[in-house]
């Protein structure tokens, strides 16, 4: 008999067998608030109407028209929607499946367009499993261990990461800008660097948002030196972080954005941009693909976009995300476990520490299964396993989040 790799380890207990808005329910019946929106995916919630209607239309029509080989309306669309809510001036798109894929895309695109080779990630980034991709990421050895040798031309250097640094946010980027300029001034010369990668608020990294001001120092260097700032928007973009890209209060524009997870509400759907003067540089043939661009995910992705303004979830995110926060943090206050409550809009985390201030997986993991036992389903991450993170749908209401915060609050008191 089959069975799924052992490798795969499950976060939670549950077998879902259908979801509804905020909540999935196991083949019990038993009802779960769902504040993991598969990893960021589910951003109008489980099986939203009017993105239900839209995949079973197109299935009926229309699944797959390969677009390299044939065009189809959705894709036209999309690219046409998605041009209303882009940065001014990415004006370019190109289609793959997952967020892996798209940076790998962002990488090739980067160096063609350069003519350089290296690209610079920060600690703690997760840019994807794929091979090109797992060489971007430093979120945890897991990701990298066993497969290598790696891409070459990958240089890591510090993010500004100001609780673990012990520093306060302006001593943070500070320190992380000079380390920045000495990986220039001894690992990779501005004349070979491509691109440097950053996501708006680290992901598996451990829910670390950027300081504004360390994303307009990033785009001051690349300005000054010629290489591309890539924003990985993979798990901020659409909504998520109280904005509708993650990287919008800092007022930088990038040159080339990369998009997936709540983009189609599940269907598998990513996609990078980039302005014309960008994208026209890529190589022929260099981009492609099977599935890229599918009609059933198109329709979905529109579906969202309309979601997400008609109901406006960006706002939504913005408002339910300061509750959860200022919720989670007076829950903090009489948890010596938990060392720091951070995040933006609905993307929120605890990190917990010993009494030395050194990570505290073990605790985490407790809560964290805790609250799946009280019907609170919720992820860990970070490089030490220590974070627990809190990613319910954009559509989540007042009474969800209070429900949320008093099935956390009791979960900690479970194990305590």
């Amino acid at each position: 008999m089959a069975e799924l790799s052992p490798v795969l380890k499950q976060a939670t207990p549950v077998i879902a067998a259908r979801g509804e808005g905020v909540h999935l329910f196991d083949e019990d019946g038993r009802r779960f608030l769902d504040f993991t929106a598969g990893i960021g995916v589910t951003s109008t919630g489980h099986c939203h109407p009017k993105v239900v209607a839209a995949a079973q239309e197109q299935v009926a029509t229309l699944i797959h028209g390969q677009y390299t080989t044939v065009m189809h309306r959705p894709l036209l669309r999309l690219t046409e929607r998605l041009g209303e809510v882009l940065p001014t001036g990415l004006d370019r798109l190109f289609y793959v499946n997952s967020g892996s894929e798209a940076v790998e895309a962002a990488l090739r695109l980067a160096r063609q367009a350069t003519g350089r080779q290296n690209a610079i990630v920060f600690q703690g980034s997760f840019h994807g499993r794929t091979m090109g991709a797992a060489s971007l990421t430093t979120s945890g050895t897991k990701i990298r261990a066993g497969i290598g040798p790696l891409v070459p031309g990958v240089v890591v250097t510090p993010f500004p990461y100001a609780y673990r640094l012990g520093m306060s946010e302006d001593e943070a980027v500070a320190y992380a800008l000079r380390e920045l300029d000495y990986q220039f001034a001894t690992v990779t010369s501005p004349k070979d660097t491509a691109a440097v990668f950053i996501e708006p608020v680290l992901g598996e990294g451990g829910y670390v948002p950027v300081p504004d001001a360390f994303l307009q120092g990033l785009r001051e260097r690349a300005d000054q030196h010629g290489f591309l700032l890539v924003v990985d928007e993979v798990q901020t973009g659409f909504g998520r972080t109280g904005t509708f890209w993650g990287h919008e209060p800092s007022g930088i524009r990038p040159d080339i954005v990369i998009t997936a997870k709540g983009l189609a509400s599940g269907f598998p759907i990513s996609a990078i941009a980039a302005p014309a003067a960008i994208m026209d540089k890529a190589w022929p043939g260099s981009q492609g693909g099977t599935y890229g661009g599918n009609a059933v995910a198109c329709a979905g992705a529109l579906a969202t976009l309309e979601v997400i303004q008609e109901e406006n979830l960006v706002e939504n995110s913005a408002r339910q995300g300061e509750r959860l926060h200022q919720g989670l943090a007076k829950i903090a206050e009489a948890h010596a476990a938990i060392g720091d409550v951070r995040g933006r809009g609905l993307m929120q985390a605890n990190e917990f520490v010993k009494a030395d201030g050194s990570p505290d997986a073990e605790t985490a993991q407790r809560a964290q299964q805790a609250a799946a036992q009280n019907g609170l389903l919720l992820l860990t991450c970070g490089p030490a396993g220590n974070v627990v993170r809190f990613i319910p749908p954009l559509i989540v209401n007042s009474d969800q989040v209070d429900t949320a915060l008093e099935l956390w609050s009791a979960s900690l008191g479970d194990i305590a």
